[in-house]
């Protein structure tokens, strides 16, 4: 027999979402702020010639300078303001939950909850705002020694350009926090989502001009659709797929009436880190090389360097496996501690029939989480770097790749299911409503 909750979500409709006023203004709150950074992402840092930029980028998009675009809307083919896009926070946050394996004072930070948790978020935006002025100084090296791109080089220039692409980069992140807060979603997660939907439409239309031209052969073009619709049903069977753990709860007696013993389900995902190692490992492969990209003139060992890590080279994709691969586990350990969520089964008396309460159990969910999240990372990798071998052997435009569509249907999900949960939120409260007033004229 379906639960309450479940009988609620059922009925949800657009009678329902048109009640809920608290939703639709996140929603439009969300859509105004995404809409923001849209608009940033067309406005230009001074001192550039747009033509030379078109110019260079033309011959360079191909490479991992494509991957960085597609992640900041299109920013930097413009370079715009939004150049950098959120990548510093996202190399920051990486870096700071790094350290707090390896730092006492931050794993201390970790255990004091919400003041502890607000102090590295502090820690996470100097790290970015540092991060971010290293990579606009790169970027504004590498723009003048790129040709006739920049109209007036010099220390204002660079000046200028770090000022502004810090302000760019510090003003998303807080935007990011005001969707998160105030929206409907995860705000970082939202901004780099329509990055790559607004550039879709684009990717699109360049395709279907291959085919018209010949370059691409229809085939191979309804081939690309078929193989986007199977890796987004498998992406959405592998998001829900989940291994729940039985977990029972003994009798107990509350004055002269023994309640019988409940079961439950302690669900585990398949893949408990989302979106976050693609995100991740992919921001780690743009960092050294987004300059090198840009810079005409630059060391043989740095030019050398950017050839082997080139978008579809075997050490590119080898080290983007590892990568992916590696934050999997690290992001799961981060997000899921199985010491606590024995030690909470323990204080409320359940436990996963044959297994001992306390430690063992923590072992045993240990256990099984790590089997699934080899799974899921084997899933995570699959998805990124298959479509890799066509993008590159087939001359297929990047935003086809598996990691902006990992991208797309995982936020998507997520979204929707907040918006769910509003809903759902906004029912019972209605049925609290009805149930006190019903109990007043009772009175």
């Amino acid at each position: 027999m379906a639960s309450a909750a479940e009988q609620l979500v059922s009925n949800l409709n657009f009678a329902a979402f048109s009640k809920a006023t608290e939703l639709k203004k996140r929603i439009w709150f969300t859509l105004g702020a995404l809409l923001i950074y849209r608009l940033g992402t067309y406005i230009p840092i001074p001192g550039i010639d747009p033509q030379a930029l078109a110019d260079i980028f033309r011959q360079q998009q191909g490479g991992i300078l494509g991957m960085f675009n597609m992640f900041a809307g299109g920013a930097v083919g413009r370079m715009a303001i939004f150049a950098l896009n959120i990548m510093p926070y996202i190399s920051a946050s990486i870096i700071i939950q790094l350290l707090t394996t390896v730092s006492p004072h931050l794993e201390q930070l970790k255990k004091e909850g919400e003041q502890g948790r607000k102090q590295i978020n502090q820690y996470t935006r100097y790290g970015t705002v540092f991060l971010a002025a290293l990579q606009g100084y790169g970027i504004a090296v590498g723009l003048e020694g790129a040709g006739n791109v920049v109209t007036d080089p010099g220390l204002f220039f660079r000046l200028t350009t770090v000022i502004t692409l810090v302000g760019g980069t510090v003003f998303l992140m807080w935007l990011g926090e005001q969707i998160t807060a105030r929206g409907v979603g995860n705000g970082i997660s939202l901004i780099i989502f329509a990055g790559i939907v607004a550039e879709l439409p684009s990717a699109i239309v360049g395709t279907f001009e291959l085919g018209r031209q010949g370059a691409l052969s229809t085939v191979l073009i309804l081939g690309i659709v078929v193989m986007s619709i199977l890796v987004i049903a498998f992406i959405v069977f592998m998001e829900r797929a989940q291994r729940r753990l039985l977990v029972q709860y003994p009798k107990r007696q509350m004055g002269n009436r023994m309640f019988q013993g409940d079961s439950s389900h302690l669900p585990l995902k398949l893949n408990t880190a989302g979106v976050i190692p693609p995100i991740f490992a992919s921001s780690l492969l743009l960092l050294p090389v987004t300059v090198a990209n840009f810079s005409s003139g630059g060391p043989e060992w740095l030019t050398a360097i950017t050839a082997l890590v080139g978008h579809g080279q075997p050490l590119y994709i080898v080290l983007y496996v590892i990568m992916i691969v590696f934050f999997a586990f690290f992001y799961t350990a981060v997000v899921f501690n199985p010491k606590d969520t024995a030690d909470n089964l323990k204080k409320y008396g359940g436990f996963i029939p044959g297994i001992r309460p306390g430690e063992r159990t923590a072992e045993y969910i240990d256990y099984v989480l790590t089997r699934i999240t080899v799974v899921g990372a084997a899933y995570l990798a699959l998805v990124c770097v298959l479509p890799e071998f066509l993008i590159s052997y087939a001359a297929v435009p990047f935003y086809f790749g598996g990691t902006s569509l990992l991208i797309v249907v995982s936020v998507t999900m997520d979204t929707v299911a907040q918006v769910q949960s509003h809903l759902l939120a906004h029912q019972y409260e209605g049925l609290i409503k009805k149930a006190k007033l019903r109990g007043s004229r009772r009175g």
